[in-house]
């Protein structure tokens, strides 16, 4: 359990975990919301601080920095952490040029298709699995901009993304669409140190209570995230 002050960390540059208000500077998003609800249940203050990445949650995780991480889940990252239940799904889809031939998810999958992606990202490790034909070109910073230069010079046909942060992006950036349908529902999680038990038996016992009790989903709707959806309570 945290000594004094629970720590959270998320990764900075995604708005389905959290973003900083810029008039305020105080975080706001799902993840400080549900970390202030828990520091509450605990009886402890609380921090909540971005983190550079997937790699950067884990690593404030497995250092010690942090009590708490909000991250997807993966098998892959449960090998160096241990995750709660899935509390929200982040749909995942592709922006594309308007003009593209590409209508839905079912017409990426093909020989001579390239898409982009953000390396390491949940997109990135769910695509590497699934895709069969397509040609994945990983983007080591996860900046969607730079997909979109990819995408107007031709390298790419395609880049995936959560629903929220291309709605943002191609909002302000004339000539990009998504597309209509989603292709993975990424499962945002809370990550503990390997081995942390009792901190990750309260976690789920709160999340259980704040599914039940509206919390996940009044935090989603403050937000004003788009393709985010409440995760049923299911078995991992």
């Amino acid at each position: 359990m945290p000594a004094g002050t629970l720590r959270a960390t998320y990764i900075s540059a995604n708005p389905v975990q959290a973003f900083v208000d810029l008039k305020t500077g105080d975080v706001r998003g799902p993840a400080a919301d549900l970390t202030r609800e828990l520091a509450k249940r605990l009886g402890v203050p609380f921090r909540i601080a971005g983190a550079q990445g997937v790699a950067g949650v884990l690593n404030s995780l497995k250092n010690g920095e942090a009590d708490i991480g909000f991250v997807a889940y993966d098998v892959v990252r449960a090998r160096d952490v241990d995750f709660s239940q899935t509390y929200s799904l982040a749909q995942n889809t592709y922006a594309v040029p308007e003009n593209s031939p590409l209508r839905s998810v079912a017409d990426i999958d093909r020989v001579g298709v390239r898409i982009g992606v953000a390396e390491g990202d949940a997109g990135d490790l769910f695509l590497t699995r699934n895709l069969k034909h397509a040609e994945i070109k990983r983007n080591p910073g996860g900046n969607i901009d730079v997909g979109l230069r990819q995408m107007s010079a031709g390298e790419i046909a395609a880049y995936a993304a959560n629903r929220q942060r291309l709605a943002e992006v191609v909002a302000k950036t004339p000539g990009f669409r998504l597309l209509a349908d989603n292709f993975f529902g990424v499962e945002q999680a809370i990550a503990v140190k390997k081995g942390n038990a009792a901190l990750l038996a309260a976690v789920e016992q709160f999340l259980d209570g704040a599914r039940a009790s509206g919390l996940v989903k009044s935090a989603i709707e403050r937000a004003g995230l788009v393709g985010v959806d409440v995760a049923p309570k299911a078995a991992r």
